[in-house]
């Protein structure tokens, strides 16, 4: 990712309403859907500058790694110990079978050779272990964001699947979320392309546009897993070896 990436999210992690919103959505999803041992060894790839960790530590101990410096060393601030450095999709220095839940958030799409990365985490499993995967959705959504995110696609249900079966996995409860605000984003998005405006800045709104949307995409803490939703932003799942 390029560095303004990184700055923003360490500047906007706590108070923007997407990340705000989403942890609690993944969290609600996790303590549903993904029977975590107690005491659970946890691994986070790719944690960034670390904001999810303490969403995670609910459910276990928590390691983590992450490639860029800076975002590691915010990240190894958080967790109060060193992050790794593995990068996808060798993993390298990660023990096979060593994890009850690896999480995965927003950073297969970075990955040239997505299906070798799932199935090097795969690996990573205990016996009876998951992997909580999200990706960004839709192909025809691709936009500034994706180019400054480094992504390299935006992933369909179908293709989202065909990536997990190559890899030996199967994805349970995989559908759509952020889709309550999906028809604004879609607008926004079409509407800056119109008019020459393709803005990668996703530095958060106003605080009252801010709270709303962060109310709205909380919804859905409700909803995902338990029902379809519509298309949204992201896909989401949670992935076993398939036996």
């Amino acid at each position: 990712m390029d560095r303004v990436v990184y700055d923003r999210m360490a500047a906007h992690d706590t108070t923007h309403w997407w990340y705000r919103a989403r942890r609690d959505i993944l969290s609600d999803y996790l303590t549903r859907w993904g029977n975590v041992p107690e005491d659970a060894r946890i691994l986070e790839i790719g944690c960034g500058t670390g904001h999810n960790l303490p969403m995670l530590a609910q459910f276990g101990q928590v390691d983590a790694i992450e490639i860029d410096p800076a975002a590691r060393a915010k990240a190894s601030e958080r967790l109060g110990k060193p992050v790794g450095t593995a990068p996808l999709p060798e993993l390298s220095g990660v023990a096979p079978g060593s994890y009850d839940l690896v999480a995965v958030l927003d950073v297969i799409e970075h990955v040239e050779q997505d299906v070798a990365a799932l199935a090097s985490i795969a690996r990573a499993l205990k016996p009876g272990g998951k992997i909580l995967i999200t990706v960004p959705a839709h192909q025809w959504m691709w936009s500034a964001h994706d180019v400054v995110n480094h992504h390299k696609r935006r992933y369909s249900k179908a293709s989202f699947q065909a990536a997990l079966k190559a890899a030996g996995l199967e994805g349970h409860k995989l559908g759509y979320f952020n889709s309550l605000l999906f028809p604004v984003a879609v607008a926004a998005r079409f509407a800056g392309k119109l008019m020459g405006k393709d803005d990668s800045d996703d530095s958060p709104p106003a605080k009252p546009l801010n709270a709303v949307f962060e109310k709205i995409f909380g919804l859905e803490r409700h909803l995902v897993g338990r029902m379809p939703l519509p298309p949204g932003l992201s896909l989401i799942t949670l992935a076993e070896p398939k036996t």
